[in-house]
């Protein structure tokens, strides 16, 4: 069984940095589509990058130029980054790990319709989310 467990959460100013890791255990998570989603308390869960085995990524256009998202399965490694550069107040969520997502575009997700990402088998992992908050 799959699990996912994320850190490098944490509080910054506006413009600041921060650089989430996530760690894959259970399965071999080279082949699957991986991606970071975000959610703000009262707001659906929605996607912020993904990216697929082949490196080919996906970002939502809020986070375009901000945000970098990359993979390192080599030699059994299964990690997961997301790179938050100009961080904004908006940017202020709870940030899940994602894997074996059944798109691997954003836009495609999106279009499944509203709330789609948590119904079943559209993401079939996720981590317990890493709170990421940013002040102005």
């Amino acid at each position: 069984q799959g699990h996912l467990e994320e850190s490098g959460g944490g509080s910054v100013q506006t413009g600041g940095s921060l650089r989430l890791s996530c760690s894959g255990s259970g399965l071999t998570y080279g082949s699957y589509c991986m991606g970071w989603f975000r959610q703000a308390p009262g707001l659906e869960r929605e996607g912020v990058a993904l990216i697929d085995a082949g490196g080919t990524t996906s970002y939502a256009d809020s986070v375009k130029g901000r945000f970098t998202i990359s993979r390192n399965n080599a030699n059994d490694n299964n990690i997961l980054y997301l790179q938050m550069d100009s961080l904004k107040p908006e940017d202020t969520a709870m940030y899940y790990c994602a894997s074996s997502i059944a798109r691997c575009r954003l836009s495609d997700l999106r279009a499944l319709g509203i709330g789609a990402v948590t119904r079943p088998g559209i993401v079939n992992y996720w981590g317990q989310g890493t709170q990421v908050t940013v002040s102005s």
